[in-house]
């Protein structure tokens, strides 16, 4: 037991501290806009030098601030999460190192260097994924793992196609990747690379898989770094994927995603998947905005969703530890009777998400929207973007209505409260980052304003789309409960938008079914067919029937002996 209080306070300390550090080196960067990078070489080879990078420059370094201090609260929060677990020094161990290789991904400049932290992402990832032993998570792992491979793969061919350009040092050429044959390869596979990190279409379906994962994973990887590790290497990249055809792609494919996930999430019913669509949902939009060009703005939602995300995803895991480790948001309600303290914390978090004015993200959010109004976008993205902030709100108050507000429906013997201690502060200093993190931000990174020049009507969209799925969003659940279904009759096209466009189906079952009924053809035709006949136990039996000849000859008969002199005498006597 006191190693356990140990692992967890000695985290807690340590990563506060260096989270505050690095503040405070991030805030001085940033107003004497320095630079620091140092690099050592390992290997030269011809005229290309093989070197670990590090680059400490303002966004590295605020980056790096937020990613420790939201791990020390979800350490923390851990120690009381996981008390019971037998494996409790691995599972911190494992988050641990999933920290050091984020950390590592962070102030990498250097593709290869990068890649030590994008596949430590990985690996770490999927371990903490099959954390819990059981066949939903060990699938769940390894739809995680394979989706990631496609973008470890794109890494490695950038690295061969970077050669050319006589190094790794990506921070130096992004201005100059031209958009030749050449330039463009390897600008997709970036932008592949980050697509697949960041769950964006089609590669969507592991992140709501990945919450076979314990709460606290959750709130670590799917808030402030694993999803986040692709939109960083995009806005890295920003320069050199600004005015190219990867633009607009990525644009579309972005705007594509958060409506895909934020309608998935209108019919969902897990609590963890639902948040998980949500994070699913703000990538895209933090995506769609860098693909517009605006790479500072998608930094600035990805800090202050990472602190609102992770409050949620932590208020989620001590919900449902109380309500008996259900998931179903069916089997809460009312919950803010019992839990004040934890519905409060969610209740900041969700209406942060919704961008309600003056919590965080409100600054990043609805700036977002409303540069994005005012670009060159088509008039498909700009539909997207107001249907997917109207989901946004739309299934937040869902969820609010289903978990926190409607009818009690767990069972009579139910023990309720805010009685930890360890899981409840954590979640206090998320809720002041939910708060004060968003006007904090924008004061820092944004010391002079944008200029926003638009209509009212433009500019009161986002506060009429989110008023109205708010509204859409509680009334239509309301009715749902009261009275039939309407949506039975539309089956299909219910089915066809819960589940998220039927990806998690395209993702596996019809990727493996071909080749696994061709296995099983090459297994019964081949290996336990033909190739067995002709092969292991055809020879067996060849062997083993011949040698019966070959055991005559060795018995010792004399007339046997006499026929063979004889046959040799006529064949030798023929010959000569």
């Amino acid at each position: 037991m006191s190693w356990k209080i140990k692992i967890h306070l000695n985290s807690l300390v340590f990563l506060c501290f260096s989270s505050f550090i690095l503040l405070l080196f991030s805030i001085w960067f940033l107003s004497k806009e320095m630079v620091y990078f140092i690099e050592w070489e390992f290997i030269s080879l011809n005229s290309c030098s093989i070197v670990v990078s590090l680059i400490f420059d303002w966004m590295s370094l605020m980056f790096l601030s937020f990613v420790f201090f939201i791990s020390a609260m979800v350490l923390f929060y851990s120690g009381d999460y996981m008390l019971g677990d037998l494996n409790f020094n691995r599972f911190m161990y494992l988050v641990l190192c999933f920290v050091a290789s984020m950390a590592a991904l962070i102030i990498s400049p250097n593709l290869i260097s990068i890649l030590l932290g994008w596949d430590g992402l990985g690996l770490v990832s999927y371990a903490l994924v099959i954390y819990y032993s059981n066949e939903k998570s060990a699938n769940a792992g390894m739809l995680t793992v394979l989706s990631n491979r496609v973008g470890d793969v794109a890494i490695l061919l950038s690295i061969a196609l970077m050669f050319n350009m006589g190094g790794w040092n990506f921070y130096f050429y992004t201005n100059y990747m031209e958009d030749d044959k050449l330039g463009m390869i390897l600008k997709f596979l970036i932008v592949l690379a980050a697509m697949t990190k960041s769950a964006q279409m089609p590669f969507s379906a592991w992140l709501p898989a990945a919450m076979a994962a314990p709460t606290p994973v959750s709130s670590l990887v799917h808030s402030s770094t694993l999803v986040t590790a692709g939109v960083y290497l995009l806005i890295r990249f920003s320069s050199a994927i600004n005015d190219s055809q990867a633009q607009s792609f990525l644009l579309i494919i972005s705007c594509l995603t958060m409506f895909m996930a934020g309608l998935g999430a209108n019919f969902e019913y897990d609590l963890k998947k639902i948040i998980a669509l949500s994070t699913l949902s703000q990538l895209g939009v933090m995506i769609s905005i860098l693909s517009l060009g605006f790479a500072d703005l998608a930094f600035f939602h990805l800090l202050s969703h990472a602190l609102f995300k992770a409050l949620l995803f932590m208020c989620a895991g001590v919900i449902i530890h109380n309500v008996k480790e259900y998931q179903d948001i069916r089997c809460m309600g009312g919950l803010v009777e019992f839990m004040p303290l934890t519905s409060m914390c969610m209740n900041l978090a969700n209406l942060a998400l919704c961008g309600m004015p003056f919590l965080a993200g409100f600054y990043s959010k609805d700036m977002i929207l409303e540069v994005a109004f005012m670009s060159k976008i088509n008039f498909i993205s700009f539909i997207l973007y107001a249907l997917a902030t109207g989901l946004t709100v739309c299934y937040t108050f869902r969820l609010i209505y289903y978990s926190l507000s409607g009818n009690f429906n767990l069972g009579g013997l139910s023990l309720i409260a805010d009685n930890s201690f360890i899981m409840t502060s954590p979640m206090l200093g998320l809720s002041m980052g939910a708060i004060v993190g968003g006007c904090f931000l924008s004061w820092m990174i944004f010391p002079e304003p944008y200029m926003i020049c638009m209509s009212f009507g433009f500019k009161t969209l986002p506060l009429l789309v989110s008023f109205s799925g708010g509204f859409i969003g509680y009334m239509l659940n309301i009715m749902s409960v009261n009275f039939n279904l309407k949506s039975l009759s539309l089956y299909k096209g219910v089915v066809i938008m819960g589940s998220m466009w039927f990806m998690p189906f395209l993702s596996t079952f019809s990727l493996n079914f071909n080749s696994l009924k061709l296995s099983h053809l090459i297994l019964k035709s081949g290996d336990g067919g033909w190739s067995e006949f002709y092969g292991g136990q055809g020879i067996y039996s060849f062997i083993t029937n011949n040698s019966q000849y070959l055991q005559v000859f060795q018995d010792n008969s004399v007339k046997i002996f006499m026929k063979v002199f004889m046959i040799w005498f006529i064949i030798i006597f023929f010959i000569i």
